[in-house]
């Protein structure tokens, strides 16, 4: 392992054996990637890799354009989506692309998860976004790329802010989460699918279920988030 990068590798490596530990993958599927701005690269799961074959020094070093700079294997087939992300939010310091089954029925659907509940609130005030499949052009183009086109253009089409809502689904494909570390972006990752299969379980339960009302999303939001949050210890 380049000691240069070693600390890097081995917080990638463990937020993927997270993501594998927690049932949000299945065979090869699905990846994390953790960056290091100072070095101006992030750290991704290799391509194709059974979880249970991967080492810390398996992890793949890259750069923001895309150039791997360490690093023996191919990285992830998602590796330029998860660049653009990294290169036009500079908030955010991990990223976990699952193909989870609830998650992922909701994209298949291509609906936005409606927020029903406290636990929805406890984590964010919006619905969870699902854009659009990408149309052909970008398909038969660029596509990992242009699925982080895509991704950043739905915030900024919705008037989202992606320091709140760190996760959407991709119509027809699948979330991606984001948050300032790479474990943070497996926690929102598995808070997820955790909803989506909420929601799902609700409308089966109540097709006509009514969303959340906004003095109860604004409250559970708050008592975690907020100014005044209250919610865990102080230490």
């Amino acid at each position: 392992m380049n000691s240069k990068f070693e600390a890097l590798q081995l917080e990638c490596y463990k937020a993927n054996m997270e993501l594998n530990a927690l049932g949000l993958v299945v065979y090869t599927f699905g990846n994390v990637s953790a960056v290091d701005r100072s070095q101006g690269v992030f750290a991704i799961k290799p391509s194709g890799v059974p979880y249970e074959k991967l080492q810390p020094q398996d992890m793949v070093i890259v750069d923001f354009d895309n150039h791997t700079v360490a690093g023996q294997l191919n990285p992830s087939s998602d590796t330029k989506t998860h660049a653009y992300l990294y290169k036009n939010w500079d908030f955010i310091g991990g990223i976990a692309h699952t193909h989870a089954l609830y998650s992922v029925s909701w994209a298949q659907a291509q609906k936005d998860i409606p927020i029903f509940g406290t636990t929805h609130a406890d984590h964010l005030t919006h619905d969870i976004p699902c854009s659009p499949p990408l149309d052909d052009a970008l398909i038969k183009g660029n596509y990992e790329h242009n699925t982080g086109i895509q991704i950043v253009n739905h915030f900024i089409e919705k008037g989202l802010n992606a320091r709140e809502i760190e996760m959407i689904l991709i119509g027809n494909h699948g979330p991606f989460c984001w948050a300032k570390d790479a474990a943070g972006a497996v926690y929102n990752a598995r808070v997820l699918e955790e909803i989506a299969h909420m929601a799902y379980l609700t409308l089966q339960i109540n097709p006509k279920a009514a969303r959340l009302k906004d003095t109860l999303i604004q409250k559970h939001y708050d008592r975690k988030h907020g100014d005044d949050a209250y919610y865990g210890q102080e230490n």
